[in-house]
């Protein structure tokens, strides 16, 4: 909150260092600089944040002071600033320090922000045995893999299950239902349109998990057919460009929940959820987007005309070649795709050689992990 700093204050109530100033306004302290507000901090947020080994386990480095433990009106008792440090004395005897740039960080992304793609987009390449066995190399991979969603690795086996072999860079399969590794070929059996040589539509798995995968990898092993081109799109910006263009579609797809199912013989799975999803920020987290999944929906339901007029807007976009980056998985290539935001999608193609694709899920989490371990290994050899 930017205060004014023409508010009247009492002596008491300003505490002049250098060229900064503390007040108290209600129940949180802010630190002025330069006729700014540089830190508003709520009481409760210094009591909460107090680092001393008295409020955290020092052998673990987790919090185990509780808020609980006070009052919920607590007012400090007395506030000094030195240079960086700001310290903090409670009514109960406890001090508490900080270390201003240590608070001011805090506002800082822990990852690279996303990428738009651009005109002309294409996922960049990297070898398998570089990926898998240089640390620089995989860094600067995934580093680009988080901020555009895609990547392609290229030299892989042709060995069946290989993709087992990429738990060392992005963390452990996260298994579903029907396979841990599906077989995507004609020769295998038919519960899903992929294992058909139709065409595809855009699409992301498993859109009938509650919390789908949100890391797919696709490893072509073999392509001996004509045609079938593998397809990409950010859902993520054609989302934003309904945001744009059709403000009342956009709420629309981020409040009315559709229904997704996905099953065989022996499993089923289903889910209920917005196709679009959005964090406190309203920034974009999620596309759940799956024509062939997609459930029928009640038509007494309140809002499906409004529902359908938004859907008709978002599928025109999803199919609008404009909106595809288009190449073709040989064998050897596996295409990574963040499968919250990238969709996936396949030309039709002609069976005249065997065509064969594995696929297993991965979280994009423990990819982001990754990046962060290769990052606190990478600062250690130049300490």
């Amino acid at each position: 909150m930017i205060l004014g700093l023409d508010t009247e204050l009492s002596e008491k109530d300003v505490n002049p260092i250098g060229d900064k100033q503390i007040f108290f306004d209600g129940n949180c302290l802010n630190i002025v600089s330069k006729q700014s507000v540089l830190l508003t901090l709520p009481n409760l947020w210094l009591r909460d944040n107090c680092l001393c080994d008295e409020c955290r386990n020092v052998e673990t480095e987790e919090k185990s002071f509780i808020l609980s433990t006070v009052s919920c009106d607590l007012t400090p008792s007395m506030v000094d600033l030195t240079e960086d440090m700001l310290s903090i004395g409670w009514p109960d005897g406890h001090q508490s320090d900080y270390v201003l740039a240590d608070i001011l960080e805090l506002s800082k992304e822990r990852h690279a922000p996303t990428m738009s793609w651009g005109k002309g987009f294409q996922p960049e390449y990297v070898n398998w045995s570089s990926f898998l066995a240089d640390d620089a190399t995989a860094l600067i991979a995934l580093t680009a893999f988080l901020q555009t969603g895609v990547m392609i690795i290229d030299g892989a086996p042709s060995q069946s299950n290989s993709l087992e072999l990429l738990a060392s860079r992005l963390g452990p399969i996260r298994e579903v239902l029907f396979d841990r590794i599906h077989n995507v070929c004609l020769e295998t059996r038919v519960y899903n349109v992929a294992h058909t040589a139709l065409a595809l539509p855009p699409h992301n798995d498993f859109a009938s998990y509650s919390f789908p995968p949100s890391a797919q990898a696709l490893h072509m092993l073999e392509n001996g057919a004509e045609k079938g081109s593998s397809i990409i799109l950010d859902a993520w910006a054609v989302a934003e460009k309904i945001r744009r263009q059709r403000p009342d579609f956009f709420t629309t797809l981020c409040d009315f929940a559709v229904p997704f199912r996905q099953f065989d013989e022996d499993n089923e799975t289903y889910a209920v959820e917005p196709i679009i999803k959005c964090d406190s920020g309203g920034n974009i987290i999620s596309v759940r987007f799956s024509n062939q999944l997609m459930q029928t929906i009640d038509p007494m339901r309140t809002g499906v005309n409004d529902f359908y007029q938004a859907y008709h807007c978002l599928c025109c976009h999803m199919t609008d070649s404009d909106n595809h980056v288009k190449f073709r998985l040989e064998g050897g290539h596996i295409l990574l795709v963040a499968a919250h935001r990238v969709l996936h999608a396949r030309e039709a193609f002609v069976p005249s050689g065997k065509r064969h694709l594995q696929d297993a899920y991965f979280e994009l989490d423990n990819i982001a992990n990754k990046v962060i371990t290769l990052n606190k290994y990478k600062a250690a050899l130049y300490d």
